[in-house]
């Protein structure tokens, strides 16, 4: 029995098998591949635009002996680049939001790299912004180049080179449709690009539902390394250089909880422990599939493991936590939060007056969530406080409400057991309640307490 030999790690960078989806797939005409990016060296697809960009840079000069990688990154492309700067001797500084998973930031300081943390979900224009903090250090750090994974045209140059021509080789040129999720552009702006000029391929691309790329608001959303976040207080929203749009023919919306549950019937179906952005286009492409043929067959990138996110997408007790699992199981025995009557919950705006909140809550005791200007139940990570009619009493109908903004209420998943649900809720009167990762409504200290 014989395989591949390589003279270094580098050389263990592409060449990914693709795998054949059996089970997931019953009833479906199309053959479907997923193409196994968590086989590259480092873990994922972005090995492939590391290993491209430093190489670039080297050749360019910017990136000299002894000079320092510097990159924004949710971390793949930090792992990355870690690797490939290792090995040829580069120092490596990766500045990652704060969400990102553990099991990333673990190995990304387990290869070496400096990891620089900063808040998740700012304003672009906020100097703590993961890529305007990248790019301060990269100014400021002797020797700092700054990869630009967004902008650098050596990422889709990658896909180019290599990602498109195994694609094409392994299916004997039979490929009619390319799936990719949508985060630098690189990948399926690259690979869509190389496939479409060897032959008629239909390009999907792949955003998280209330992603900007597809359409959305850009509110949070909880699958990483895919899509587009915008804040509201974004001024200037710049895209990625990286993401032709022209190369996609369509693109497909795929909602969290759909994401989540794809993951674990991946694992438990086909033996694929996949990552989120991974499960998000093998969604999609499922869906594409649906109106296909017996001669078509589909590619669909599988940037990473799931190993990088047992933390989360696997682990039931976060999903339950946000909603996303509301089924019973040996975790969470019925009753669950979901069975409960849930009381509906206003939301107040950041940017509305006293004025304008009075009306909304009229005489509501319950805590309302204060939350940033969007429509919609919020994420929680965008509510600011709360408030109640009470504490709007003998204000000013002019003073920003934002400005009255108290802590807010423990929150309970819609998929927690009640014994869990009033753990959390503790001395608190009431539990904002959480499905789908939006607070959607209240549970009162009464409706949780035991029967009887």
């Amino acid at each position: 029995m014989s395989g591949s030999v390589h003279e270094s790690v580098l050389d263990a960078i592409g060449a990914t098998p693709l795998i054949r989806l059996r089970r997931v797939t019953e009833g479906l005409a199309p053959r479907v591949y997923v193409k196994a990016e968590w086989q590259n060296a480092g873990g994922s697809v972005k090995d492939r635009a590391a290993l491209w960009m430093v190489r670039a840079a080297e050749r360019s000069g910017a990136l000299r002996p002894g000079g320092v990688i510097v990159e924004g990154t949710s971390g793949n492309t930090g792992i990355g680049l870690a690797l490939v700067g290792g090995y040829l001797g580069y120092r490596t500084v990766i500045v990652i939001p704060d969400t990102t998973a553990v099991e990333k930031v673990a190995t990304l300081r387990a290869y070496g790299a400096e990891v620089v943390p900063t808040p998740a979900g700012l304003a672009r224009e906020d100097p703590r912004h993961v890529m305007n903090l990248a790019a301060r250090l990269a100014g400021e750090i002797p020797g700092g180049w700054l990869a630009d994974q967004y902008d650098n045209p050596a990422n889709p140059q990658a896909h180019r080179d290599t990602t498109a021509p195994e694609i094409w080789e392994q299916t004997g040129g039979a490929v009619t449709c390319f799936v990719a999720g949508i985060g630098t552009g690189g990948t399926l702006s690259g690979t869509g690009t190389a496939l479409k000029e060897k032959g008629p391929v239909r390009v999907v691309g792949v955003d998280p539902m209330t992603s900007a790329y597809g359409g959305g608001d850009g509110s949070p959303y909880y699958v990483e390394a895919i899509g587009h976040y915008r804040h509201p207080d974004t001024v200037e929203d710049p895209w990625p250089a990286n993401w032709d749009r022209a190369v996609a023919d369509e693109v497909v919306r795929v909602d969290d909880r759909t994401t989540m549950l794809t993951a674990r019937r991946l694992a438990r179906e086909e033996g694929l422990l996949l990552g989120g952005s991974s499960a998000t286009a093998v969604a999609a492409a499922l869906r594409v599939a649906r109106d296909l043929g017996p001669d078509d067959v589909v590619v669909v990138v599988a940037p990473d493991s799931g190993r990088a996110y047992l933390s989360k997408y696997f682990d039931d007790g976060w999903l339950r936590r946000l909603g996303f699992l509301t089924e019973p199981g040996p975790d969470a025995p019925s009753p669950l939060v979901d069975e409960l009557s849930i009381a509906p919950l206003p939301v107040v705006r950041a940017s509305w007056t006293v004025g304008r909140a009075r009306t909304e809550l009229g005489a509501s005791s319950a805590p309302a969530p204060v939350a940033r200007d969007r429509e919609g139940p919020p994420a929680p990570s965008e509510i600011l406080g709360a408030v109640t009619a009470a504490d709007l009493d003998g204000r000013p109908e002019d003073t920003p409400v934002r400005d009255l903004a108290r802590p807010a209420p423990p929150s309970v998943g819609a998929g927690e057991s009640l014994p869990s649900a009033r753990g959390t809720l503790g001395d608190a009167a009431a539990a904002w309640v959480i499905r789908d990762g939006r607070v959607v409504g209240l549970v009162t200290r009464d409706v949780l307490a035991p029967a009887g």
